[in-house]
């Protein structure tokens, strides 16, 4: 299996969610999160937990790049754990791919937590932390 950027719409879910992964792709986390709550307050299990923890964790970037450091932590710790039951795949989501993006930035966090004056420096690319689609060979 190979790994793509999500582009296409999925049978198993419905397009506002692909809409809201475009939206953190594109580093747009709040809109990410409205969109993903929108479906979130609507979805039942196991796809309730799933969206959660995928806003969770845009919540969380969000939080970073406001430079709030606790609640960023906080919110990533949470999706991580969210998450962590739909590995390795979802709806042709790489859960475990994605995990392991948001797992090193939180231990990036973490890590700068302990260090005040590094906390207040502390600079992520974000631009490579996507969620990524599986595609299987020979669809």
């Amino acid at each position: 299996m190979r790994l793509l950027l999500v582009t296409a719409v999925s049978e198993t879910l419905p397009a506002e969610f692909w809409q809201g992964v475009e939206q953190f792709n594109n580093q747009q986390y709040y809109a990410c999160h409205d969109t993903l709550e929108a479906l979130w307050m609507e979805a039942i299990e196991p796809d309730k937990t799933f969206y959660q923890g995928i806003l969770q964790i845009a919540v969380a970037l969000y939080h970073f790049s406001n430079a709030n450091l606790r609640g960023a932590t906080i919110l990533l710790g949470e999706g991580i754990h969210r998450l962590s039951r739909y590995q390795p795949a979802y709806a042709d989501i790489d859960v475990k791919g994605f995990l392991t993006q948001s797992v090193l930035t939180l231990k990036t966090l973490q890590q700068a937590s302990l260090d005040p004056t590094a906390a207040t420096s502390l600079q992520l690319d974000l631009t490579q932390f996507k969620i990524l689609r599986l595609e299987h060979e020979g669809l």
